[in-house]
C-alpha cells in the first residue's frame, strides 16, 4: 500500500474524533490574534511572529479538517475570538456614551464580531475545498506550496472583502500586525494586503511544518518555509530603498492634543471655555522663533457645532490666535453649507489663515469634507435608524465629502487631510498622494484628525497608530496626527514614530516634518497587483483539485 493511503486517516484524525479540541484552539488562537495589532500587552519586536503563529493554528485545523463546513466552522470561532477581543472597545461608546446597557452593548459586539467572522469561515472553508483531497497524503513540495499558496490567496480575498463590501472594516487586517519586522519593506509594493498575503503564507507554511511526521513531508513542508523566509530577506534586503525624496525645506508643524473628556465635549454650558482652554493650548509660546509652527493642527471635531453656529466672538478668538501665531490653523468641526441643490452636512475640517479678513463661517476658507463615514456614527444604514435613536450619540447622519479633494498648500507643502477612520483605507489614503493631472501634485504630507475618546484610553488608539504607520509605508510619506485623547504623533515616510504624546493629557508636540515626493508601486497601482495573485492563486489551486489524475499520471509514467 502507498505511504498516502496509511498516513491520510492519522492525519485527519484530530479534526474528526477531538472536534471540542479544535473548537477550543480556534477560539484561543483568534483571542490571542487580536493581541497583535499594537503593542501592548505583547512588545512591539514580537507582534509579527505572535500574528504568524496563532494564524498558523487556524491553517494547521483548516488543513486537517475533515470538509469545507468543519472548516468554516473553526474559522467563524476564531474571528468571533478575535474581534470580540480585538475590538471590545465599541462596546465603551455604545455603553458610556451611547447609552446602551452593558448587557446590549457586549451583545452588540458580539453580533458584530460574528458578522465579521463569516469572512475567516469563508476562507477557510475555500481553502479545506481546494485542498480537499490532496492536502494531507501528498508529499511533493510543489503541492505543499500549492496548499499554502491557495490558504494564503483564500484569507487574503477574504480580508480584502471584509475591507471593501458594506463601506468595508479592514481593522484587524493581519497585515497591520507587520509594520514593523522584515515583512514591512514589502508595504511600498503591495501596500497592507500584499503582507496579509505574506502572514498568512508564513502561517500556513509554520502550521505544514507543524504537521510533518516522515522525512519527504519534512522536506516538502520545508520547502514552504524556505519560501517564507525568501520573503523576509527580499524584504529585508529592499527596506534601504528610498521611494521618495524630499520636496522643498521642512515644515514646523504643531499638533495640539486637548483631552477634552467626551462627557463635556457636547456640553453646551462647556462649549465658551473649552475652546478658551483649547485655543490657550494651541497658542503657546514655541521654544524658539526658529521653531514657530507654520500650520496648527487640531483634531477632529474639536468644535463641536456646525461652522455655522459657533458665536462670532469665538471665531475671532480663533483667528486671534492664528494672527499672534502666525500660522495656518487647521480645526475639525461639522460643516453646515447650503447649496443650490439643498443643505449640506459634513463632518469636515477648516483652514483659517492669519491673513484671513473673515471668519470661517463666511465661506471663504479651506475646507475638507469626509468622504467615508462610519456606519452608525456618521450615517444610519438602511433599515438601521431604531438603532441609532436608541444610542442617543450626536451627529449621526452626514452627507459625503467629493473622491478627490484639493490639498492644503502651507509652506511650499501640500497636506491631504483625512479624518479618523478614513485613514483605513490604504487605496484611498494612495490616492491622495498620487497627482490628479499636470496642474494637480498629489499631497506631500498625510495629515490625520481624530477623536478616539469615544472608545476610552485602551487598544483603539494604539491599534489607530500603527494603520496610521502603514499608511506611510505604502505612500512613503510623512504622517502627522492631531487627535483628542491620542495618539497624537509624527511618522516619517518610513513609517517610524519619531515624536508622541503620552495619552489622554493635553499637549502640544512641534515636529519639523519633511514632505516628500516621489511614487511607490503601491500609489501607481494599488490594490490591483495583490489581487491578481490573489486570483492566479486560487485558480491554481482550482485548477489542481479539478485535474489531480494528471499529475498522478504523469508521475506513474515516470517512474
Amino acid at each position: 500500500m502507498p505511504p498516502e493511503a496509511t498516513s491520510a486517516p492519522r492525519d485527519r484524525a484530530p479534526a474528526a474524533h477531538r472536534p471540542w479540541r479544535g473548537r477550543c484552539a480556534a477560539l484561543l488562537a483568534g483571542g490571542l490574534q487580536a493581541l497583535c495589532f499594537a503593542p501592548g500587552p505583547l512588545p512591539a519586536w514580537s507582534l509579527p511572529f505572535a500574528q504568524i503563529a496563532t494564524l498558523a493554528v487556524l491553517a494547521a485545523l483548516t488543513f486537517q479538517a475533515s470538509g469545507p463546513r468543519r472548516a468554516a466552522g473553526l474559522g467563524w470561532l476564531f474571528g468571533l475570538a478575535q474581534f470580540g477581543v480585538g475590538v471590545y472597545w465599541l462596546t465603551i461608546s455604545m455603553h458610556e456614551y451611547g447609552g446602551l446597557s452593558l448587557p446590549l452593548a457586549i451583545a452588540a459586539l458580539l453580533l458584530f464580531a460574528a458578522a465579521m467572522a463569516a469572512y475567516a469561515a469563508g476562507a477557510c472553508a475555500l481553502t479545506a475545498w481546494l485542498c480537499a483531497g490532496h492536502g494531507h497524503p501528498e508529499r511533493r513540495a510543489p503541492r505543499q506550496i500549492l496548499n499554502a499558496v491557495a490558504w494564503a490567496s483564500a484569507w487574503t480575498l477574504a480580508e480584502w472583502l471584509r475591507g471593501t463590501l458594506f463601506t468595508g472594516f479592514t481593522w484587524l487586517n493581519v497585515g497591520y500586525a507587520h509594520a514593523e519586522g522584515m515583512f514591512a519593506a514589502w508595504a511600498p509594493f503591495a501596500g497592507v494586503y500584499g503582507l496579509a498575503w505574506l502572514a498568512a503564507f508564513s502561517a500556513a507554511a509554520v502550521a505544514l511544518m507543524a504537521r510533518a511526521k516522515d522525512t519527504a513531508y519534512d522536506r516538502s513542508a520545508a520547502a514552504v518555509v524556505g519560501l517564507a523566509l525568501l520573503a523576509g530577506l527580499l524584504g529585508i534586503a529592499w527596506g534601504h530603498i528610498d521611494w521618495a525624496r524630499p520636496l522643498g525645506e521642512p515644515l514646523m508643524v504643531r499638533l495640539v492634543q486637548p483631552a477634552t473628556p467626551q462627557s463635556d465635549k457636547f456640553q453646551p454650558e462647556l462649549f465658551l471655555p473649552t475652546q478658551a482652554r483649547i485655543q490657550r493650548l494651541a497658542s503657546l509660546a514655541p521654544k524658539s522663533e526658529a521653531d514657530r509652527p507654520a500650520v496648527v493642527i487640531l483634531p477632529e471635531t474639536v468644535l463641536p457645532v456646525f461652522q455655522d453656529q459657533v458665536p462670532e466672538s469665538v471665531w475671532h478668538q480663533w483667528r486671534d490666535a492664528a494672527e499672534s501665531m502666525r500660522a495656518t490653523f487647521v480645526l475639525g468641526a461639522p460643516l453646515h453649507v447650503a447649496t443650490p441643490a439643498g443643505d449640506r452636512y459634513t463632518n469636515g475640517a477648516i483652514a483659517l489663515h492669519p491673513q484671513d479678513a473673515d471668519a470661517p463661517r463666511a465661506g471663504h476658507a479651506w475646507h475638507y469634507d469626509k468622504r467615508h463615514l462610519v456606519p452608525f456614527g456618521e450615517f444610519i444604514p438602511p433599515g438601521f435608524h431604531w438603532f441609532v435613536r436608541a444610542l442617543r450619540i450626536p451627529l449621526g447622519d452626514f452627507d459625503r465629502g467629493t473622491e478627490r479633494q484639493p490639498p492644503l498648500a502651507v509652506g511650499g507643502q501640500l497636506l491631504a487631510v483625512d479624518i479618523c477612520y478614513e485613514d483605513t483605507f490604504g487605496e484611498e489614503i494612495a490616492a491622495t498622494v498620487a497627482p490628479d493631472g499636470p496642474d494637480a501634485p498629489g499631497a506631500s504630507i498625510l495629515v490625520n484628525l481624530s477623536n478616539l475618546a469615544w472608545f476610552g484610553d485602551g487598544w483603539a488608539l494604539r491599534q489607530h497608530l500603527w494603520i496610521a504607520r502603514m499608511r506611510a509605508l505604502e505612500t512613503a510619506r510623512p504622517v502627522v496626527r492631531a487627535t483628542n485623547t491620542g495618539a497624537t504623533a509624527f511618522i516619517d515616510a518610513r513609517g517610524q514614530v519619531l515624536g508622541a504624546l503620552d495619552p489622554g493629557r493635553p499637549g502640544v508636540l512641534d515636529a519639523e516634518v519633511q514632505g516628500t515626493r516621489g511614487l511607490t508601486p503601491y500609489v501607481r497601482w494599488g490594490n490591483a497587483p495583490i489581487l491578481a495573485w490573489t486570483l492566479l492563486g486560487l485558480l491554481l489551486a482550482a485548477l489542481a483539485r479539478r485535474y489531480p489524475a494528471c499529475s498522478r499520471s504523469r508521475r506513474s509514467n515516470a517512474s
